[in-house]
């Protein structure tokens, strides 16, 4: 009789368990096809979070005697740390992962489109609250275990050293990427050019930044690099970008004609661009009497600096049909050769 006794706990505890996880699937089953598909995946997060916990309080409570499971099998400082512990805190390192995730993908959307956040200052928000939250996780682990965060102090110093001695370059480049986040030099979605490569940032990482070329190529580039070097950020505050188009006539061309056909040319591709812009207006240059050529400079003024390829191309074509339909030439090379007879 006392070892039915002894034996009771247990029994209600396992039935408790089963008759949870049947709770547990039906309710999934209800928000699967109540909910829609975000508060449904938010709904299953909680639920699954309330699992998790239920069974470790069920093997803590009915399993506290297992030996192998609840004696420390190592000890850090005054920290005696067993099995039941060691996935404890592991279990809750990884769900800093998963609530970061549930995080930027389904809570944080909202926020933004409610309070019109711009795109740059969204993937800055969504960078910092994730390494705050894989933060605060890592810190509860520790706490879990047992360990005094105080003591850390001596693995921060080994880590000042190491930086010292050979982690000057990752030090750098994440404080570096650290400086991005906040003061924003460059942000996702801008057009910048690096040693003569153009291209678009991709993302900011905490050591480096990607950014994306015209030929849809990734360059890696070290985070210090941003704040060491000089970078053309074409939108930085301001997207207005002036474009440049330069064409030669032959010497005998009506140059005034000239001048109202590269302005109609600009006026004929704006209605395919309403990047185009008309203040400040469009200007064409006279800019040099060259060998083959009057050669003439149109200036215009765009505010996507992406479409600046794509729109020059249009240009040229529109250039070159206005130019033959009202019979201005655009010359070959040429060379006068003298002949001297002796």
């Amino acid at each position: 009789m006392q070892n039915l006794t002894d034996l009771h706990p247990n029994i209600l505890g396992l039935v408790a368990v089963i008759l949870f996880i049947a709770i547990y699937g039906i309710l999934r089953k209800i928000i699967q096809h109540v909910f829609t598909e975000r508060k449904e995946i938010l709904l299953l997060f909680l639920l699954n979070l309330l699992t998790l916990y239920v069974v470790l309080g069920f093997i803590a409570t009915y399993f506290s005697e297992t030996p192998w499971l609840f004696e420390p099998f190592v000890t850090i400082g005054n920290a005696s740390i067993s099995l039941f512990l060691l996935f404890t805190a592991l279990f809750i390192f990884i769900l800093g992962f998963k609530t970061s995730a549930i995080l930027k993908s389904y809570v944080l959307p909202d926020v933004y489109n409610k309070y019109n956040i711009e795109t740059s200052f969204r993937y800055t928000f969504n960078s910092i609250s994730h390494y705050v939250v894989i933060l605060i996780a890592l810190l509860i682990s520790l706490t879990t275990l047992g360990i005094n965060l105080s003591s850390l102090s001596v693995f921060a110093g080994v880590i000042g050293v190491g930086i010292g001695f050979g982690m000057q370059n990752i030090a750098s480049n994440f404080i570096s990427g650290i400086i991005l986040l906040f003061e924003r030099p460059i942000k996702v979605g801008d057009r910048v050019i690096i040693d003569d490569i153009i291209g678009d940032v991709d993302e900011i990482k905490m050591r480096a930044t990607i950014v994306r070329t015209l030929d849809n190529e990734r360059i890696i580039i070290p985070n210090s690099f941003f704040l060491e070097e000089k970078v053309i950020n074409r939108s930085y505050h301001d997207t207005r970008l002036r474009l440049i188009v330069d064409v030669g006539v032959s010497y005998g061309s009506d140059v005034a004609l000239v001048e109202q056909l590269l302005l109609q040319s600009v006026a004929d591709i704006s209605d395919d661009w309403d990047c185009i812009l008309t203040d400040p207006p469009s200007l064409v240059h006279f800019i040099d009497f060259g060998d083959s050529s009057l050669d003439f400079r149109l200036l215009l003024w765009i505010n996507d600096p992406e479409k600046e390829f794509r729109i020059k191309s249009d240009l040229r074509f529109k250039i070159l049909e206005n130019f033959r339909s009202n019979n201005v030439e655009i010359p070959f090379p040429q060379r006068d050769l003298h002949m001297i007879s002796q």
